[in-house]
């Protein structure tokens, strides 16, 4: 079973980047220069998914804006898909941005690709579509649970 934890160790966070850079710039020609920005090192937190072998196989952060919480960068190595890795970090960081966050508007960008994944985990689309980094996306909103 996978399971996600926020990362408290540098060794933990170079291990995220690595599975961002494989996802990203190598499996979708993002650019490094947009992939790693200043909030990795400043105001992100961040989180790792492992396999129940302990095989790390997801990378996700979470920031602050001005408009509440964006939640940014979800990675899944190829070979691990649709094996509720996912699932796992969105959940973890969700718990955590509730704890410290408990009233905030909670948004991300979802690749069109993705739409159908934040769809089930409680998100919705909110306006039209855009392209970032190549990449066609829209902009979705948590339905924080009543």
């Amino acid at each position: 079973m996978t399971t996600a934890h926020r990362i408290t160790t540098e060794q933990d966070l170079l291990v995220a980047l690595a599975i961002r850079r494989t996802v990203f710039v190598l499996g979708q020609n993002v650019p490094a220069e947009l992939e790693n920005d200043h909030h990795d090192q400043t105001d992100a937190t961040h989180y790792l998914a492992v396999t129940g072998e302990g095989t790390p196989c997801g990378a996700a952060r979470w920031r602050t804006t001005e408009n509440g919480v964006k939640l940014e960068r979800f990675a899944v190595l190829a070979e691990y898909r649709n094996q509720q890795v996912g699932a796992a970090l969105l959940a973890a960081v969700l718990r955590d941005v509730q704890a410290v966050h408990p009233t905030a508007e909670v948004y991300l960008n979802a690749q069109v690709a993705a739409v159908r994944f934040y769809e089930r985990h409680g998100f919705a689309k909110s306006g039209a579509a855009f392209w970032e980094a190549g990449i066609e996306h829209y902009k979705m909103i948590w339905q924080r649970p009543r």
